[in-house]
């Protein structure tokens, strides 16, 4: 059997509005996982792994903070003069320009580019899950089943309503819901799809001139494919997680310091990413760390347990951060107490300031003021 071309498309547009104050001055897709990384850092290391070298990034809110850590490509080897990355953000003047108001709507205004591209499958990923996964193994159940989509499923134990909820009989999906108030199982879309690009790009034809308009891939494009071809599982049995809520993300980093969570500097398969080149750490004489990942250029006075701290960040004499999350330059003065936190970029927290006692996931933005996401409803 021929090796397929490829073309990887990450949809790296939405605006993360789940995640309050953390996407409110950057994209999700660049918002700090595991001290030094970046979430777009996880797609694209799996793409450098899994030898695919086209990779398309289709832009839309904050994109500059995006272009900024690409850096074209080069941590992930895609700085090249054939193939390689390419940015593609919003336009005007032909077919395809303005907003997408959806994923499926984000790739059927990019079909004209992908037909004079011309590979044989599309490979279209997110970029704010944490995942370790060889997209050759997708493309051979692909091959195998003689499918037009394969969808990478997963057993999640969390809130399946949150996701795409999927049924599969003997490796072949049977019953797809998006979002679903009642999930009939914890089955789900891991957000890794593999096309049949002629199938991909004759659809969303289609299902635009039918309709008139597309949005998400789970409200009209899945289910069409479910109910009209050979729809193919290839099951993630290893570590995963969507980290597009405060929960899941705090959750993310607990995972990490607990052992079970993402392996990203496992020596087979390690993260690449545009690190910042930092002096190590300081830890002062009076500081207190327990437990915990403390990144470069960081300066420690304070008591620090269990915890996740980002490049550049300050925890003063006096102050107290447990079980949390902060991100880069975020300071945290004397007398603070932060509990199950997740603290922004830049933020000042205010001194005095004493958050998390009641249960739950708090996050500070960068103005200072605290957030208390609802997760019963995803936002």
């Amino acid at each position: 059997m021929s090796e397929p071309s490829i073309l990887a498309v990450i949809l790296a547009g939405g605006t993360g509005g789940r995640l309050g104050p953390l996407t409110d001055r950057k994209a999700k897709p660049v918002v700090p996982v595991g001290g030094t990384y970046r979430l777009i850092d996880i797609p694209l290391s799996n793409l450098h792994h899994s030898h695919i070298s086209d990779v398309w990034v289709v832009e839309q809110y904050q994109p500059k903070s995006i272009n900024d850590h690409l850096a074209n490509g080069r941590p992930w080897d895609l700085d090249r003069t054939n193939g390689g990355l390419r940015v593609l953000p919003p336009f005007q003047g032909e077919h395809g320009e303005g907003f997408a108001a959806g994923n499926a709507d984000g790739l059927y205004r990019q079909s004209e580019y992908i037909r004079e591209f011309n590979p044989d499958l599309v490979l279209v990923l997110s970029a704010d899950h944490l995942y370790q996964l060889d997209y050759r193994d997708v493309v051979k159940t692909h091959q195998d089943t003689g499918a037009v989509l394969t969808m990478v499923t997963t057993r999640f134990d969390g809130d399946a309503s949150q996701h795409g909820v999927v049924e599969v009989e003997e490796g072949l999906v049977t019953g797809f819901e998006y979002k679903p108030k009642s999930p009939r199982s914890d089955l789900v879309a891991a957000e890794v799809f593999l096309y049949s690009a002629d199938v991909l790009l004759d659809t969303l034809a289609e299902l635009y001139e039918r309709e008139g308009e597309l949005e998400d891939y789970g409200d009209q494009l899945i289910p069409h494919l479910v109910e009209t071809g050979t729809v193919a599982e290839h099951r993630l049995e290893s570590y995963w997680l969507d980290l597009g809520t405060p929960k899941n993300y705090h959750r993310a980093h607990m995972d990490l310091l607990a052992g079970n969570g993402l392996e990203f500097d496992d020596p087979a398969w390690p993260i690449l990413s545009a690190s910042p080149r930092r002096l190590p750490a300081f830890i002062a004489d009076s500081a207190h760390i327990g437990s915990s990942l403390i990144s470069p250029g960081a300066r420690i006075a304070g008591s620090v347990t269990n915890s996740v701290i980002g490049t550049d960040a300050v925890v003063e004499e006096g102050a107290v951060v447990e079980h949390s999350v902060v991100l880069n330059r975020a300071h945290i003065p004397a007398g603070a107490v932060l509990r199950s936190v997740i603290v922004d970029a830049d933020a000042r927290v205010r001194p005095g300031t004493e958050v998390g006692e009641s249960g739950g996931i708090t996050v500070i933005g960068a103005d200072g003021e605290a957030f208390r996401p609802d997760e019963s409803n995803g936002s």
